[in-house]
């Protein structure tokens, strides 16, 4: 059976914690992220926003009438999908995204499990903006459920 690595997404940036994950999953490890919702996604606020409003408005060459398939907007969504475009499209990418689990907050299951985070993806490194990515949801149009 592989290790499981418990990391907490406070504080951290949104796209370095997503590679670091996805390396960890090719290399065999179990990787479980909660709170996700604590992520920092860097840029300023207009910026940010109009990169994500511009992927939910992807259209098809076959209809351009026709909004493409779904976006999810919930934070935990969003990071997986970000790791899953990071791994392989084979096979082994499969079983990796297998070993990956995305929560929002942290679970009661995992209240006494012992929580790492990744040094290098700290925001105390960032010298620009950034949004959290719980707000980037709720303007994308995510409620809790």
């Amino acid at each position: 059976m592989s290790d499981v690595v418990y990391i907490d997404g406070t504080n951290l940036r949104f796209g370095r914690v997503a590679s670091k994950v996805a390396k960890r999953l090719i290399n065999g490890e179990q990787v479980v992220v909660v709170n996700v919702d604590k992520l920092a996604v860097s840029g300023s606020r207009a910026s940010v926003m109009s990169k994500y409003e511009r992927w939910m408005q992807l259209r098809t060459h076959k209809n351009p009438e026709k909004v493409g398939p779904k976006q999810h907007r919930s934070p935990d969504r969003l990071l997986f999908y970000s790791v899953r475009n990071m791994l392989p499209k084979a096979p082994s990418g499969k079983e990796a995204l297998k070993r990956l689990k995305v929560y929002i907050g942290v679970p009661e299951e995992l209240k006494a499990a012992k929580l790492e985070t990744i040094e290098d993806a700290d925001i105390k490194t960032l010298r620009g903006n950034y949004m959290l990515l719980i707000e980037v949801s709720k303007i994308l149009g995510w409620s809790l459920p």
